[in-house]
């Protein structure tokens, strides 16, 4: 139904991932998309690269492949929400600029949301649903000391389906990520680990696939694997 792409990387000693991200996002380009945007985190800040079109045209004229650090997400998107455009384009930020999201799916209870938020202070650009879910995040972060305890309380709120993934300079070398009837796979590698919506986009890397279950998340780094389950609870932890 949502055929939206994701692919993310967590690498150990790759400089540049963008370049692997832009030629991931081109091997789910089958799954149909109107936009297309890549976020980075490097040296305490997220960078973002959007626009809507296809890779082929937004690849040089955004410079896709030249976003700094080694921990980075990318997404196609079908709009659902909001128009096909720059704006509502993923990924989608928070107030502050330190967390970037990726999101398939529809939220259901998203102009709720968006109202409560609106009404503590915080700032929307776009139209999507999508951006009510980091900005949730970022608001449950205010009262808990961990990001993933943030992310976990925003997960029990929303209502909808969703794949997931996200950084945050909070954690920099981490991709959280989360899947609620939308597809979502990791892919372990040598000295990097990779999220995505299906095996071909890192293929190329590593045939070694972990598939996620309704209700999964959790995090990736570039060694380790962290899996819960909301109904549950840990049910795998990957070490190397």
């Amino acid at each position: 139904m949502f055929v939206c792409g994701i692919f993310g990387i967590a690498s150990r000693s790759l400089e540049n991932v963008s370049s692997i991200i832009v030629d991931g996002l081109k091997k789910l380009e089958y799954r149909g998309y109107d936009s297309v945007g890549i976020a980075t985190v490097h040296d305490g800040k997220i960078y973002v690269r959007k626009g809507a079109g296809k890779i082929s045209l937004l690849e040089n004229k955004l410079d896709l492949r030249s976003l700094p650090g080694r921990v980075g997400i990318g997404h196609t998107r079908w709009a659902t929400h909001g128009v096909p455009n720059d704006v509502n384009s993923h990924p989608h930020v928070d107030c502050t600029g330190s967390i970037a999201l990726v999101h398939n799916g529809i939220i259901e209870n998203y102009l709720e949301l968006k109202e409560q938020l609106l009404a503590k202070g915080h700032r929307f650009i776009s139209d999507t649903d999508t951006e009510v879910i980091v900005h949730l995040i970022e608001d449950f972060v205010k009262n808990e000391e961990s990001f993933f305890n943030a992310f976990k309380r925003a997960l029990q709120v929303l209502k909808g389906s969703f794949a997931l993934a996200i950084i945050t300079t909070r954690q920099p070398d981490t991709i959280f990520f989360a899947r609620k009837h939308s597809p979502l796979i990791i892919g372990l590698g040598d000295g990097a680990n990779y999220v995505s919506s299906d095996i071909p986009a890192f293929l190329e890397y590593t045939n070694k696939v972990i598939v996620l279950n309704d209700g999964d998340f959790g995090y990736i780094t570039n060694s380790k694997v962290y899996i819960e389950n909301i109904e549950k609870g840990k049910v795998n932890v990957s070490s190397r």
